[in-house]
């Protein structure tokens, strides 16, 4: 849209808030008071370098869209109708609304029937995370925050024992970098910039392991392309190889694992030929990799997320975590492996969260199970009360949560009150009794931690609100004064919290950091590639994993890494395997609503390969059934030879709306948690293909 180039523009720090690793570091050109133009990654800050993905750099698109909310609503027409069923209405009567529609659902069913429901719209720390103080001042239902970083981060603890690892920086001195179960091309384009830079400056090979030839693939000296669900066959395989050939560092092992002889005859039996039969690779790929990777001292593994979102997705992210440790690659610069850098900050968030006044004894409930849970699934609410009222801030539950059915069923009810706090009248916001409209990241105060790299970020607002927008901590607490919710939090601004909790955290206060943009919080070298020890109490790196201590569900793990057979695997009524990865230019389901992100995705589409396109008889742009026992929907197709003939691929996460019968690709998506501790398996899913 026309941008007001009348004055000079001033860059302004800010930190894209946005559910990715990256947390770039940004520079937002200013037009005006309530405009802004062009944003860039941060040319000063050496993780972001200058480099921001095309989503956040068009974001002018998203804040001054013309249908950003901007006023209160209260529906007045069917749920599900959009904007057209509400009526603008005072911020007073509808923070009453909000507090009377809470309180008699606490009235009526005890405070545990109120479900303060969130996820990772913006990872700012206050303006996402301060919805719980709320929740345990008040003592409604704590959430299990299962959608994203459960299972791969269970899998990751249980060898490592701590969230952390090596700088993602160092990744310029590797001499090989295998990214398995990521797409950095299109969902951490930071990444492809240290690739690249070790690339040229040391002739770097990068491998991609993921099922099909992404966009980060597509630049790989070596992909292998193996069916979803068997990454823990393949890295068994592996090792198998490292410890036949000598490239084990026994050294290494002996001092800093676990190892002993049940391992050692354990992983003998994981051959590249039982590997090949599970994985649908050949044998002479897993050998190559093998061979590669034994060979390079400097060996850094990026450890994604997509391969962890499925039933066995923690034993599988286990299993890959053993590779740096039989080889020894951690003792060198650009060596080792790092899923996510979480452990390292130390932030004391009692205030932000309300963590002195929270009761463990109030239930928990699994938000990747939102669909049972609010149509009575007494698997989730045992004997308590159904869930009577949810407030709900920066996510889309209808559209991104698995088994989406029920989803729409539970908030179909008519006995269920629901407020929404929204940028945009989202598939959510449409089924809410209330709506009200949310500030971006522009347009409040924060502070950022990462998991892809080592800074926390302090920023201020660039502009102003648009509209009657308010901040998730103004709403938060507005609705605490009229519900009688008490906490010094409530009472301080956001940037007071914020100021408070990184002096409480030993760190510097907001002011400095906000000036200086950034602050560095990796550990020295020595605890980045765990040489002072590993994060569990021996000190040891655990290829035994003690499943027990992570989850209740530990009866389903294996007890040594590699392979699990937990999975919805391929059967003769449903022979193909279903990845519903990220699209491109989508984040979840922000950037849908932007032209730009419209005009590249174009639509919904399945990826199928040749062969199996041939056998159903279907080309580019007819139209397959895809179903399984949850449902079916109907979806273009999308000729691609870079899968395995028994795999399909849809990019997501497409509003329902975007689909031909208005359902989209997570009604296919089972709310079974992923063990042994909870996690949604998004991509986990055995379907049929029928033409239509």
């Amino acid at each position: 849209m026309p941008l007001d180039t009348s004055q000079s523009p001033v860059f302004v720090h800010s930190t894209c808030p946005h559910d990715c690793p990256s947390v770039c570091a940004l520079e937002v050109e200013r037009l005006s008071e309530t405009k802004i133009g062009k944003v860039r990654g941060a040319r000063g800050n050496d993780y972001t370098a200058g480099v921001v993905c095309a989503k956040v750099a068009r974001y002018a698109e998203r804040v001054h869209h013309p249908d950003r909310l901007t006023r209160p609503l209260r529906r007045v027409g069917a749920k599900g109708d959009g904007i057209s069923a509400f009526e603008p209405i005072s911020w007073e009567a509808a923070l009453d609304a909000v507090a009377e529609g809470l309180l008699q659902a606490e009235q009526r069913h005890g405070s545990e029937a109120v479900w303060p429901y969130f996820y990772a719209g913006t990872m700012g720390l206050v303006q996402r995370d301060g919805i719980h103080r709320l929740r345990h001042a008040k003592r409604y239902a704590r959430q299990h925050s299962t959608i994203c970083t459960t299972l791969v981060a269970t899998g990751w603890n249980a060898a490592c024992g701590s969230r952390r690892g090596v700088d993602a920086r160092e990744m310029t001195e590797s001499d090989l970098i295998v990214v398995w179960g990521g797409n950095p091309v299109s969902t951490q384009v930071n990444v492809m910039t240290h690739i690249a830079k070790a690339r040229k400056s040391r002739g770097a090979k990068l491998v991609v392991v993921d099922p099909y030839r992404t966009g980060t693939a597509e630049q790989a000296d070596m992909h292998l392309a193996l069916k979803p669900g068997t990454d823990g066959a393949l890295a068994a395989a592996v090792i198998s190889i490292l410890l036949a050939e000598g490239c084990a560092d026994r050294d290494y092992m002996a001092k800093f694992s676990d190892w002993d002889a049940e391992l050692e005859a354990h992983f003998a039996g994981c051959t590249p030929a039982w590997a090949a039969q599970i994985t649908g690779l050949g044998e002479d790929e897993i050998r190559a990799f093998a061979a590669l990777y034994g060979g390079t001292q400097r060996s850094y593994i990026r450890v994604g997320y997509g391969f962890s979102r499925a039933r066995n997705g923690a034993s599988a992210v286990h299993a890959v975590a053993c590779l740096p440790t039989v080889t020894g690659a951690w003792q060198y610069p650009g060596g080792g492996a790092m899923q996510g850098q979480s452990s390292i900050y130390g932030l004391n968030e009692t205030l932000i969260e309300g963590l002195d006044v929270a009761d463990p004894t109030t239930r928990k409930l699994d938000q990747s199970r939102i669909g049972p849970i609010l149509t009575g699934d007494r698997r989730d609410l045992g004997e308590g009360p159904p869930v009577a009222a949810l407030f709900i801030q920066n996510t889309n539950p209808m559209v991104v949560c698995p088994d989406s059915a029920r989803v729409a069923e539970g908030f179909a009810r008519d006995d269920l009150f629901t407020c929404v706090h929204e940028q945009f009248m989202t598939e959510t916001a449409a089924m809410a009794d209330i709506v009200l409209p949310a500030t971006t990241f522009l347009e409040h105060d924060d502070v950022y931690v990462a998991g892809g790299h080592t800074y926390i970020q302090v920023t201020k607002a660039v502009i102003e609100p648009l509209g009657e927008c308010r901040s998730n901590h103004a709403v938060i607490c507005a609705l605490a004064k009229r519900l009688g919710a008490a906490h010094p939090g409530f009472e301080m601004t956001a940037w007071e919290i914020i100021d408070r909790t990184l002096k409480a955290s030993g760190l510097p206060d907001a002011e400095t950091i906000h000036a200086a943009h950034w602050h560095d919080c990796a550990l020295p070298y020595e605890d980045m590639h765990f040489l002072n020890g590993f994060g569990h109490a021996d000190k040891r790196f655990h290829f035994k994993a003690d499943w027990a201590a992570f989850g209740p569900d530990f009866a389903a793990m294996p007890a040594l890494p590699g392979y699990s057979d937990r999975y919805d695997r391929a059967s003769e009524n449903h022979p193909f395997r279903l990845v519903a990865a990220p699209a491109r230019t989508f984040l979840n389901t922000s950037f849908t609503e932007t032209p730009g992100s419209q005009k590249r995705e174009d639509r919904p589409t399945v990826m199928i390969h040749p062969e199996a396109a041939a056998a159903l008889g279907v080309g580019d742009g007819d139209r397959l059934r895809i179903g399984n026992d949850q449902g079916s929907l109907v979806i273009a197709v999308e000729v691609f030879d870079g899968l395995q003939p028994d795999v399909v691929v849809v990019e997501s996460v497409w509003p329902n709306a975007a689909f031909e019968e208005g359902q989209g690709i997570n009604l296919l998506v089972s709310a079974d948690p992923g063990p042994p501790a909870g996690g949604a398996v998004f991509h986990d899913t055995a379907v049929w293909l029928r033409p239509v």
